[in-house]
């Protein structure tokens, strides 16, 4: 199901995603002194809190590429003084953060994918259809290309294919056309500009039913914007491989595209890959990853009626219990 994402819920009023379901996954490798638990989406810091709560002797390693988010974060975890290392940058940089911080192997890696409340609820990000915004959609504002770069430059096809591939809008050719023409009279670059054009360009019937039908035309763009499914590909094998014996990861997905990757690679190295015919499984093949989790876990009911942005959300986790 593809929904407006959203990542960490920690302000004011937010509990974040699945909260004591991560803790209790992630808990069990986390006991012992010196433990390191890196937050790959750090965002605004409630599940890293909750796990630095629980564990008094735990060290945290906070990671995200949105300045906003860390210098709120900051703040959030002040209390727990030098237990906390926080580093702007991409989560599939996690095997260069903790060279630079001399740690060889963490206990535990949680990755809470997708969109913050605050990023949709700043309306100057322009993450949000509902709010009139310059079209940027970066979560890193440091560096790269913004939304409308990608609407007024990427190609009638390259802009179909992405509609297609990451938002799943069957609608995809018939909005790039009209993005193709709205630029040549002038630029695309705000928010309700884009949402009015999709709902334009997209079947009168279509639009009575399945919420604003710009959402998934956002989702896609935000993703292209973000190389988000890349970065996700990248992050996972990179975290696993500093994953101790007896440490856990927690990935929280947001959309079935990040929860396929998800699946893929956990299930993937979770499995037996003994060459078919031999009477005895290899040790070398084994698997390397217990999955502690039984496919995707959704959130509570009552979960998602306090937070229908939650409702969405996927979690899998898995165990190491061999290295390769």
């Amino acid at each position: 199901m593809l929904m407006a994402d959203i990542g960490d819920e920690s302000g004011p009023g937010h509990t974040p995603v699945m909260l004591d379901r991560i803790v209790g996954l992630l808990s069990p490798a986390l006991h012992e002194p010196g433990s390191v638990v890196v937050d790959g989406t750090l965002g605004l810091g409630g599940h890293a809190a909750a796990l630095l709560g629980a564990h008094p002797r735990l060290h945290l390693v906070g990671v995200d590429r949105d300045t906003t988010a860390l210098e709120r974060s900051r703040s959030r975890l002040a209390p727990f003084g030098d237990r906390v290392d926080l580093v702007h940058a991409e989560y599939d940089d996690i095997g260069d953060v903790l060279d630079v911080l001399g740690r060889t192997e963490v206990q535990a890696v949680l990755l809470d994918l997708g969109v913050s409340s605050p990023q949709l609820d700043e309306s100057q990000r322009g993450f949000a259809y509902s709010q009139d915004a310059p079209l940027d959609m970066r979560m890193d504002r440091t560096r790269g290309s913004t939304a409308a770069d990608v609407v007024n430059t990427y190609s009638v096809a390259e802009l179909t294919r992405i509609l297609r591939e990451y938002g799943e809008e069957r609608f995809a050719g018939r909005i790039a056309k009209a993005v193709a023409r709205r630029r040549a009279a002038e630029p695309l670059d705000s928010t309700r500009a884009l949402a009015d054009l999709v709902r334009d360009a997209i079947p009168a019937a279509t639009r009575r039913t399945g919420g604003n039908p710009a959402k998934r035309t956002f989702q896609a763009l935000r993703i292209e914007v973000n190389a988000e499914l890349d970065i996700l590909a990248r992050a996972l094998p990179a975290a696993l491989e500093r994953i101790a014996v007896g440490g856990r990861i927690a990935v929280l997905s947001y959309h079935s595209l990040e929860d396929r990757i998800t699946k893929r690679t956990l299930q993937g190295l979770a499995t037996d890959t003994t060459p078919p015919g031999l009477p005895v499984p290899l040790p070398e093949h084994s698997p390397q990853l217990r999955l502690l989790t039984r496919g995707a876990e959704s959130p509570a009911d009552d979960e998602n009626d306090a937070n229908p942005r939650a409702a969405s959300a996927r979690l899998r986790a898995a165990e190491r219990i061999r290295r390769p």
